[in-house]
């Protein structure tokens, strides 16, 4: 088939093997969906972590977790930091425990890695034993992290941050470690064995809740964090509400779950220095080997400014993506790079489907709206297909992209039933690109070109 033309777009199509359209779950079953996350609730008892020790400007870690041990066995409530500047190392939550960080209050955390401990976590979608996230819970139930105050990671380039900068023309400090932790994972080197920590320059990530249940983050700013702000792993009832993230160093993802379903993330502002959205499920050998998908997630009424994303689905995506709903959504900034983006290779292979986006206003971006790429990094290279199938756009809108869509997969992959219905991109200035894809359809869409600059 050759190129085509929309509202006066040329759009080159290098087609596969188109397959039949999937047919699975859409609008209809998000009310079945929302019904199974419920935020958690606690007693009304509160924990205040002055009367446990807690002095403003002085090492608070004790304190706390001496609060959260006393909330926990008290049979829950909040653990309150009132107004203030609070310092601290790693924060373990447990069950029945609410960490509210008052108005005017930070937590500020410490940028010495020996404040966190080695526990059993996941970086980049591969298991390890490495440092605790800032905050972390394990096989824990209804647990949150609440209030109007602050988290600081105090991340910078003299500490995290500098981790992955290159010194000088040398690689990351990270790269011996990040290596020889993929190498693990595509070994099946047992996970007790794959000891990381001090040395190894694997960043933390600032919440981390592991294997837990029924969990909610509400109102709180976060800021400075040294990898991944809110990472949700092998988790399910969750709730992330009203959650502001401003924190530009490199891998600054906003909220990342990972192989987690039931999930709900709405009224939040995403200004990142990575992906604002990133749903994950495992990299590689490491992810199918546990083969948990990340389900059943609704994102709502939440602003993305900066950052390569808004949504995003990838690029750990081996144990695949599923049921992923986008709805009354506001994305810009000139440094956001795409609205809605997979990305995913040979190697990571993942089934991402379901996935639907409506309502969602777009100002600019510097990439195109939808992109789909599954040669990402290793790109074609490796045995594992990945496929991409029934992806709506309803009724998004763009004032400024190079395209509508940039799509490239690879002979054998499938990328297939992606439709837009009733969508307006205006300032369109390049050709869209999409290669090795079978199904994409066009309903009552309008793609207007950028007028040319005026010549005085």
């Amino acid at each position: 088939m050759g190129p085509f033309i929309l509202a006066g777009i040329e759009v080159e199509r290098l087609l596969s093997t188109a397959e039949a359209p999937f047919s699975a779950r859409g609008w209809g079953d998000l009310p079945t969906v929302l019904a199974r996350i419920k935020a958690p609730e606690f007693p009304a008892r509160d924990f205040p972590i002055t009367d446990y020790g807690a002095k403003p400007g002085a090492d608070a870690t004790a304190a706390i977790r001496a609060a959260i041990e006393a909330c926990h066995q008290a049979g829950g409530g909040r653990v309150v930091v009132p107004a203030g500047e609070w310092l601290t190392g790693a924060i373990t939550l447990l069950s029945k425990v609410n960490l509210h960080v008052s108005m005017g209050a930070t937590l500020k955390f410490s940028p010495n890695p020996k404040d966190y401990p080695i526990v059993l976590t996941r970086w980049e979608g591969v298991e390890l034993m490495s440092y605790s996230a800032f905050i972390y819970a394990y096989e824990q139930e209804d647990i949150a992290i609440t209030g109007e105050g602050t988290l600081d990671g105090q991340a910078d380039e003299s500490n995290w941050w500098g981790w992955n900068i290159k010194q000088k023309g040398k690689p990351p400090l990270q790269k011996a470690a990040r290596d020889r932790l993929n190498e693990m994972g595509e070994a099946g080197v047992p996970v007790a064995e794959r000891v990381f920590g001090e040395g190894s320059f694997l960043r933390p990530n600032f919440v981390q809740p592991y294997r837990c249940k029924n969990i909610l983050i509400e109102g709180v700013t976060i800021v400075r964090s040294p990898m991944w702000e809110l990472h949700p792993v092998l988790s399910q009832n969750i709730t992330v509400r009203g959650v502001k993230i401003h924190s530009h160093g490199p891998n600054n993802d906003g909220c990342d779950p990972e192989s987690s379903r039931d999930i709900l993330i709405e009224d939040c502002l995403f200004d990142t220095g990575d992906d604002c959205i990133a749903i994950k499920s495992g990299r590689n050998n490491d992810g199918r080997r546990l083969n948990v998908p990340s389900e059943n997630i609704v994102v709502r009424n939440c602003t993305m400014a900066d950052g390569h994303g808004g949504v995003v689905l990838g690029s750990e995506i081996s144990g695949g993506v599923r049921n992923v709903f986008v709805e009354n959504c506001k994305m810009d900034s000139p440094n956001l790079d795409r609205a809605l983006r997979f990305k995913s290779n040979a190697r990571r292979g993942g089934t991402l489907e379901n996935v639907f986006m409506r309502d969602v206003q777009v100002g600019r971006v510097q990439e195109a709206v939808l992109t789909i790429d599954l040669i990402y990094e290793e790109g074609a290279k490796g045995p594992h297909r990945p496929v991409v199938r029934n992806v709506s756009l309803d009724r998004v809108t763009s004032q400024g992209s190079p395209r509508v869509l940039w799509v490239a997969g690879f002979k054998g992959a499938v990328i297939n039933d992606i439709r837009l219905t009733d969508c307006t991109f205006n300032n369109v200035t390049e050709t869209d690109l999409v290669r090795h894809a079978g199904g994409i359809t066009f309903n009552n869409v309008s793609v207007e070109p950028a007028k040319p600059a005026s010549r005085r």
